[in-house]
């Protein structure tokens, strides 16, 4: 018999559904994630653009370089704008924090003018290699609490690494983190002539990747500025003002040739100085490598000669650089020269000046040997010197 009690009949489970909470967090992760991606996609537009207008006018430079014929003012125009649109997504805005008085007066770096550096200071680099090390003026993150760069399709990047600075040629090496970077090509500054085209671009004023048109008004300018020591500048006529300072210049086939670095007062007058880019790119090879430059050494003082010690030491001409200081111990003291020694040779080249002979004595190899030629009591003397590496300080002692 039956039971009068049938069992109930199963009910499928209701559906489930999202809770508020659920669909809360899901709307909050849209909302926020919108603006990054499409940040992200601007960016990568924008840096897709640039590279984009960079190749081709790369190749159009190349082609034109490499047709013979009339050169005509259209011509010249086109290539400007070639040269630009090559150059412009290598080129970064640097932004500093710097406390206190940045030391520079009269004669100045490009830094904003006013007795004292304010608390923010701007400047220029250029992206050298495509892993992020960017190049610059030392002066340019002299003393910075906080360095920022700011990329041509619009990215701001914070962590910026300081790689290493060579105080004496006023150079300095950054490293950003950040992808899809285009860099510089590298020219040779030594095949330059006076009179040839070259441009600048920087940041003057902060009007970021300003393009400026002048030709190579001299080379080897000397003697210019306080900061740094080692001075063999290319002299433009390129306007440049501060916030240039760091800054590609480039020739005609958009190839870096120099680093715009100083200029005479506090604004453009026509005199703007470079440094040439194999000095650059010395410097900057031996950051990355080392973390600084090293430099031959030699060990001595020297001083200009004029016609009137020229003519009482019986030398024809007033080329030569005159020892009037010897280290003690120095490679100099070991190879024999002596204070009032005129050095006329450095492994076979003419020593012009005193200036001459440093810029040749810290281009020599660290530990190699080298041959000077002297002129001593009337007469040449050979001597054979193994360079040093330049100390970070040196006292000097007459001999």
């Amino acid at each position: 018999m039956l039971d009068d009690m049938s069992a109930p009949t199963s009910q499928p489970p209701p559906p489930r559904r999202p809770t508020l909470l659920i669909s809360i967090l899901v709307a909050l992760i849209v909302v926020l994630a919108v603006p990054y991606i499409a940040e992200r996609v601007q960016y990568a537009l924008a840096r897709g653009k640039l590279r984009a207008r960079a190749d081709v006018a790369a190749e159009q430079l190349q082609k034109l370089s490499e047709t013979a014929g009339l050169v005509t003012l259209a011509d010249t125009s086109r290539v400007f704008s070639l040269v630009a649109q090559k150059v412009e997504p290598c080129v970064v805005h640097i932004d500093v924090e710097q406390p206190g008085d940045n030391g520079n007066e009269d004669l100045v770096f490009m830094m904003p003018p006013g007795r004292a550096a304010p608390l923010h200071g701007q400047g220029t680099g250029f992206i050298v290699d495509t892993k992020g090390y960017i190049l610059t003026n030392r002066h340019v993150i002299r003393n910075a609490t906080e360095i920022r760069v700011n990329l041509a399709d619009g990215r701001t990047i914070d962590n910026v690494q300081l790689v290493g600075d060579d105080e004496l040629t006023d150079l300095a090496v950054l490293k950003i983190s950040a992808s899809g970077l285009s860099a510089v090509d590298w020219g040779d500054s030594d095949d330059l002539d006076v009179g040839d085209w070259v441009l600048a671009v920087g940041n003057p004023y902060g009007l970021d990747r300003t393009v400026t048109s002048g030709i190579v008004s001299a080379k080897q300018r000397r003697k210019i500025t306080q900061g740094t020591s080692y001075q063999d500048f290319l002299q433009t006529d390129a306007a440049v003002n501060p916030g240039n300072s760091g800054g590609p210049l480039v020739n005609l086939l958009g190839q870096v040739v120099g680093v715009n670095t100083a200029i005479v007062g506090r604004a453009f007058l026509g005199i703007s100085f470079a440094i040439p880019s194999e000095v650059a790119r010395n410097s900057y090879d031996q950051i990355i490598k080392n973390g600084h430059v090293e430099r031959g050494y030699l060990g001595v003082g020297f001083e200009e000669l004029d016609a009137q010690t020229a003519k009482q030491l019986e030398l024809k001409d007033q080329h030569g650089a005159m020892v009037n200081e010897v280290v003690a111990g120095s490679p100099a003291e070991m190879a024999g020269i002596e204070q009032w020694d005129v050095i006329l040779e450095w492994n076979g080249r003419e020593v012009v000046d005193p200036t001459d002979m440093m810029l040749a004595v810290a281009g020599t190899e660290v530990g190699s040997k080298a041959k000077a030629v002297v002129w001593r009591r009337g007469q040449k003397i050979s001597l054979d010197v193994t360079v040093g590496r330049r100390p970070d300080r040196i006292r000097m002692r007459r001999r």
